[in-house]
């Protein structure tokens, strides 16, 4: 089984994604919030590319978070921060959500056979769920308006660290997991970072700006590892969660 992990958007071709499994990542911080809003008991994420878009699908008792410039999108309930989704404010209900790269590259995905939603929070879950699945795997990295961005590529490496790790403690014989070097460079600097990655995230690009404008708390939050125990999936185009495979 190969797993491919991609860069940036930009680099992704949608050929490359047909038929196979496509874990899309923003841990700073698209992917980190839709997890949040999910555990804390929203039904569903309608992930869109536009503002207008997201207005045009919302409907009576819909949420609408996202952000542009990392800031609260004016008029919208909520803005890009994994601790505004509380269960107190979005459980029960359907979140319509725009930002400036995560959902990009959720709709990038489109052509997929399986699109999940990763980050640091759920490595092993998604890694689990993809293995279950037994499709070829892709890791697609959001970045930053097209840059690569090194948050991303951690939250990649953790996830095929996890995918390694579950697959030779199945004791499966004959087919390997083939990972391209890129994942392989990715796989390398988490394991060099895992025992502070919190600080990893300070240090990048992302994570200072993010200080800089007060979410310092975010990156706190995005850097957990394995601290949700899911792996939701884009079906009908919202992300949802759903009973969870056993893996191998």
């Amino acid at each position: 089984m190969n797993i491919s992990v991609i860069p940036t958007i930009q680099e992704a071709r949608v050929e490359e994604l047909r038929r196979k499994t496509v874990i899309v990542i923003d841990v700073l911080r698209a992917t980190s919030t839709m997890l949040a809003a999910l555990a804390s008991g929203c039904r569903a994420v309608i992930p869109v590319e536009t503002v207008e878009q997201a207005k045009e699908l919302q409907l009576p008792g819909h949420l609408l978070g996202g952000e542009r410039g990392c800031r609260r999108i004016p008029g919208f309930d909520l803005g890009n921060s994994p601790l505004e989704y509380t269960p107190s404010v979005v459980g029960g209900s359907v979140l319509v959500m725009t930002t400036t790269n995560g959902t990009r590259a959720i709709r990038k995905a489109e052509q997929a056979g399986r699109i999940l939603a990763g980050s640091l929070l759920n490595a092993r879950a998604c890694a689990g769920k993809a293995l279950a699945l037994g499709r070829e795997i892709v890791i697609l990295c959001s970045g930053t308006r097209d840059i690569f961005s090194l948050e991303d590529g951690l939250g990649a490496g953790a996830i095929v660290d996890e995918l390694l790790s579950a697959y030779t403690g199945s004791g499966r014989q004959g087919d390997h997991l083939q990972v391209n070097d890129f994942g392989l460079a990715m796989l390398h600097a988490f394991r060099a970072a895992n025992g502070n990655l919190e600080g990893a995230l300070l240090a990048c690009e992302n994570g200072r700006r993010l200080v800089s404008l007060g979410f310092r708390e975010d990156v706190a939050y995005c850097s957990r590892l394995n601290a949700i125990e899911a792996a939701p999936e884009i079906a009908d185009g919202r992300l949802q969660l759903f009973p969870t495979l056993t893996s191998l």
